[in-house]
């Protein structure tokens, strides 16, 4: 929000001969030089009623005018008017089916617009309550269920059951290669080495186990059932890269080798190629009711663009003659091939219980 009263000033003659921002980080010490450059640029700022530029040179005398905004962290715990898709509230919980592209908590580059905001607007109270009742995170292109403590009571009761490692939590996924066989993943995770905004297979890390179960099979993709036992960020995408059969649409953990085209009919590749997030869907959510004690359970239906890949991927031709897969070798962190280079490219769990964390998965 931009300051509607402008700070005025006059530059001293002691700070003649400097830049423009130079100048003006000497007299508004509040605010960072790199702040003051933006202003600058963004036509904020104007020197005897004309805007300039940060190497501009001042020499004393000048009126500035400063037309401050305000910080974007300011109103990061603001309420806004954002619509949500509520599968269940009362006036303990609320359960919200997530849509892609929708950030759950505000970080950097995310001040506004998030999940939090909209908790905010919907229930007004909960600006009295830890991160407004938000007690999981998923990321921002995983869809699906989420559920939010209404009370202080209640938040305390959910992040113990995230604890306790007693809440169930079931995702639908999409992975490039056939996966043959149901199984488990348990390999710890842990902040990549080289990359401090990727997680990774990491000796070091947390505990991560990842049950998965195989829906449908097609040429070159297969459809799976995932079930977590903990909570880690980003530990379904992980783990998936680690079988070698990285989520579709991906674009930080996927496969970044060549794509296998030739199997694919035009059809399956527009979609393919058009699907600009990672194709995971929490669709169940099971858990204790803060207040009542019993067991409660939530299943949604899946995500309408992965229903639409799935189709795609079913009116394909027959599967290959010879299984189409990536590698048999998982990946593994730089700490495992400490010679390997390993290619770079966040989220920190709220409670060391999330998955795809807004990312929980």
């Amino acid at each position: 929000m931009t300051q509607t009263t402008p700070i005025s000033l006059i530059i001293p003659q002691d700070l003649g001969g400097m830049r423009l921002d130079q100048a003006l980080q000497r007299m508004l010490p509040e605010h960072s030089r790199s702040r003051l450059q933006s202003w600058i640029k963004e036509d904020l700022v104007t020197v005897d009623g004309v805007a300039s530029t940060s190497k501009s040179k001042v020499w004393g005398g000048e009126k500035v005018l400063v037309f401050a905004q305000e910080k974007p962290e300011v109103s990061a715990f603001m309420a806004e008017d954002i619509p949500l898709s509520i599968v269940y509230e009362d006036d303990h919980i609320l359960v919200i089916n997530k849509p892609a592209g929708m950030v759950v908590h505000p970080a950097a580059g995310n001040w506004e617009g998030t999940l939090l905001n909209a908790i905010l607007y919907h229930v007004p109270h909960a600006n009295e309550i830890p991160r407004a009742g938000i007690v999981h995170r998923l990321d921002k292109d995983t869809s699906g269920l989420l559920v939010v403590a209404k009370t202080l009571a209640a938040q305390t009761s959910l992040v113990r059951q995230l604890q306790a490692r007693t809440v169930k939590r079931e995702y639908r996924t999409i992975v490039w290669g056939q996966v043959w066989r149901n199984g488990k993943v348990d390999q710890p995770i842990g902040r990549h080495s080289h990359s401090r905004t990727k997680m990774a297979i990491n000796k070091m890390g947390k505990p991560a186990v990842t049950r998965y179960e195989v829906l449908e099979r097609f040429a070159v993709h297969t459809y799976l059932r995932c079930n977590l036992e903990t909570g880690r960020t980003h530990q379904i995408r992980v783990h998936m890269q680690f079988l070698k059969a990285p989520i579709v649409g991906d674009s930080v953990y996927g496969y970044k080798g060549i794509i296998p085209l030739k199997a694919m009919t035009q059809t399956l590749r527009d979609f393919v190629q058009g699907f600009d997030r990672q194709a995971l869907h929490a669709i169940k959510l099971g858990l204790i009711h803060p207040a009542t004690e019993e067991p409660m359970e939530w299943q949604i239906e899946l995500a309408d663009d992965m229903k639409a890949l799935l189709e795609a991927m079913r009116h394909e031709d027959a599967p290959l003659e010879e299984p189409f897969e990536f590698s048999e070798n998982p990946y593994l962190s730089d700490e495992d091939y400490e010679d390997e280079d390993f290619d770079d490219e966040d989220d920190v769990d709220f409670i060391d219980t999330d998955e795809d964390a807004e990312d929980i998965e």
